[in-house]
């Protein structure tokens, strides 16, 4: 997903995408489900905007039963907000957290293994929860979005009017959105070269 804008250095990683997907699916057909496992930076992306602009930035939970927590008493029914958004920014946790760099999610960690990194991974990393209480359709939501965002991107450039994308957020709730409306202008791409 090319945007023309003034900044190149910004349309990295859409050049990136790009490359996968035309190396990947080719031009003859579009993205469908059974190619996101082939495409790890396309599914890196996914998570990155998730990681940065998640679908609800708190997660609400009560406690069912007391219990103890790094020493301290929690009582029965007590009400657990999780803020995801900040736990998702938190520079100690993410390097360059403000920082939409997709390559995040595409190395692992010399000094553990597989097991061990994803399950740090899960602790640092909650677009749609965790545990049994996570999203049921976050399977879902990953496969739709990649599926989409990989279309749109292996089927047209994208254009901004003006200067870059302003991304300021707005909350009201328990949502966010962005504070000013994105407006893009495709761009057809010929498939058939």
């Amino acid at each position: 997903m090319a945007l023309e804008e003034e900044d190149e250095g910004d349309s990295e990683p859409s050049i990136a995408l790009r490359e996968e997907i035309d190396f990947v699916v080719g031009n003859s057909r579009l993205i469908q489900e059974t190619d996101l496992p082939n495409l790890p930076y396309l599914q890196a992306v996914i998570k990155e905007a998730l990681r940065l602009h998640p679908p609800t930035p708190l997660i609400v939970r009560e406690f069912q039963q007391g219990c103890k927590i790094g020493g301290f008493l929690i009582p029965e029914k007590t009400k657990l907000i999780l803020n995801v958004y900040s736990l998702m920014r938190d520079p100690n946790v993410w390097e360059d957290p403000l920082e939409f760099i997709p390559e995040k999610f595409l190395t692992c960690s010399s000094s553990l293994g597989k097991d061990e990194e994803r399950k740090e991974q899960a602790l640092k990393y909650l677009p749609f929860g965790g545990g049994r209480r996570a999203c049921p359709a976050s399977k879902l939501g990953y496969t739709v979005g990649g599926t989409t965002i990989g279309m749109m991107v292996q089927c047209f450039d994208w254009r901004i009017k003006g200067e870059k994308v302003n991304m300021d957020e707005w909350y009201k709730g328990f949502n966010q959105t962005m504070a000013h409306p994105l407006t893009l202008t495709p761009v057809t791409l010929d498939l058939d070269t």
